[in-house]
């Protein structure tokens, strides 16, 4: 079955290589206990059909013949013709507790026999119970909890709600941030692919990404992460320069690019589609009290980082020591379901009420909110926080190996379940390896049984985030897996 994933034109290169590794050498899959049903539904070469008459045509699948799944068990999956694969980008980076978690489904089913919709003229426990867990999560004063369906629809709302409070317009985002694709967030997100030739994104500033890898400071103490960058540093203990001068420009952008006061500040504490990309530490916090004296308010946007995948911390904000004004949240709020929450103080909460009447058809339906309480459930009990601190740590060592091995393997970081590979020419230049090379090794990858995801700029990086149930002989698997197809990447090149 192997086979039949790999398009006819990489097959000759692929035996070449897989005979000089020597047959043996494919990485043996951990077992499963789970058997799929046979696919029955519409041939591939239809949905190929079908996708490309009636779906958008934006090209958005991965690999030249995108997969077809069928079904999925905790961290596997199984295409349609059966093949398992090993899911270590969680649908990116949204199946949080494990696809079609058998708890998460009962609750589901039991709600979907009861009441699908109320819309927010009527009331509904689940709703309730929902906004009262979720709340007990945050630190005081984030306490006021507005349900939505995504996490564009979330950003969109805080986005409102800072201009409702501070009556100011301004609001700045980082360089390589994602924010949302609604017409509103498009103006946060600052990656080249999402901008657009038409107006908008009215009062967004950009300001640069602290990143200490490919920025132009960084040296070897500076990320919040078992794995630093390979650039050296002189630094004493506690002082990190390359903080200050990415500060300096935040400073700059303060004193050039905005009003006098601001309305806020949106921060992911880990990028995410940038490529898993991380501040130095302390950065946040200066940068929010530099914000405040603006008048604006913080914005920390969770929807990757939130739901403990971290591993040393539930929310990412908390691993930069500072408290937000706003909290956003979606993708593993759910493990799949549409749904996002915006969780903000009472203060704000009334600004925005005192001018709109806000209002959403699905936000905090039945449906969404009986499987976000299980969702959190199922964190809580089966101690998937730690499992992310403690798998993941293993893992980006393992990498971090790896990294060492390669010189197109540049930098290695993360935290808990939220990890980033970024390729390189080489370590000295770190420019980016070109997008056909990082291709190839992403289809080896797949080929071989494993899913990752991708980022960057350059769409040069590999992203890990796998539902937070994994265990280590999976890691195993897949660092073993990611290797052989950096070995195959190596041989071509020698060609």
């Amino acid at each position: 079955s192997m086979l039949l994933n790999i398009p006819l034109y990489t097959l000759g290169a692929f035996w070449t290589s897989v005979t000089k590794l020597g047959l043996h050498t494919k990485p043996s899959m951990p077992p499963c206990d789970f058997t799929p049903e046979r696919y029955q539904s519409i041939a591939y070469s239809r949905v190929l059909d079908v996708h490309k008459q009636h779906l958008s045509p934006v090209p958005a699948a991965y690999f030249p013949e995108p997969l077809l799944l069928h079904q999925g068990h905790m961290e596997w999956l199984f295409d349609h013709e059966g093949n398992r694969y090993l899911d270590f980008f969680s649908g990116i980076v949204t199946v949080s507790v494990g696809h079609c978690h058998p708890k998460v489904n009962a609750v589901a089913q039991k709600q979907l026999g009861r009441l699908w919709h109320t819309g927010p003229v009527f009331f509904h426990p689940p709703v309730h119970e929902y906004a009262e867990r979720l709340s007990a999560l945050l630190p005081e004063p984030l306490k006021v909890v507005f349900l939505m369906n995504s996490g564009s629809e979330a950003n969109d709302l805080a986005m409102l709600m800072a201009r409702a409070h501070t009556n100011n317009i301004d609001i700045i985002s980082f360089r390589g941030a994602y924010h949302g694709c609604s017409p509103y967030t498009l103006g946060l997100t600052n990656v080249g692919l999402y901008k657009m030739e038409l107006p908008n994104g009215m009062g967004c500033r950009s300001t640069m990404c602290p990143d200490v890898f490919r920025g132009p400071w960084g040296g070897s103490h500076c990320r919040d992460s078992p794995v630093q960058t390979v650039r050296q540093c002189n630094c004493a203990p506690g002082c990190c320069q390359a903080k200050d001068q990415y500060i300096e420009q935040f400073k700059d952008t303060l004193s050039t690019s905005v009003a006098k006061s601001i309305a806020g500040f949106f921060a992911e504490p880990i990028q995410g589609v940038n490529g898993v990309v991380q501040y130095p530490k302390g950065f946040l916090k200066e940068a929010f009290e530099l914000v405040r004296e603006r008048g604006g308010v913080c914005i920390a946007d969770e929807v990757q980082t939130g739901f403990g995948r971290l591993g040393s911390h539930f929310w990412g904000f908390q691993t930069h020591d500072v408290l937000p004004d706003i909290v956003t949240m979606a993708k593993g709020i759910g493990n799949g379901f549409p749904m996002a929450a915006v969780v903000t103080t009472p203060e704000i909460a009334r600004s925005l009420a005192k001018c709109l009447l806000h209002f959403n058809t699905f936000g905090g339906n039945p449906m969404a909110c009986a499987i976000g309480s299980a969702v959190l459930e199922v964190i809580k009990e089966e101690n998937l926080q730690e499992n992310s601190q403690e798998v993941g740590t293993y893992m980006l060592l393992k990498l971090a190996k790896l990294r060492d091995e390669f010189e197109i393997v540049g930098d290695v970081r993360g935290k808990g379940l939220m990890i980033g590979i970024e390729m390189v020419k080489d370590k000295t230049s770190r420019q980016p390896l070109p997008c056909e090379e990082v291709n190839q090794i992403h289809q080896d990858c797949k080929c071989m049984g494993l899913l990752i995801g991708r980022g960057g700029i350059f769409s040069q990086t590999f992203r890990i985030a796998p539902s937070m149930c994994i265990t280590k002989p999976e890691v195993d698997f897949a660092v073993e897996v990611f290797r052989s197809a950096l070995i195959q990447h190596v041989e071509r090149r020698a060609k």
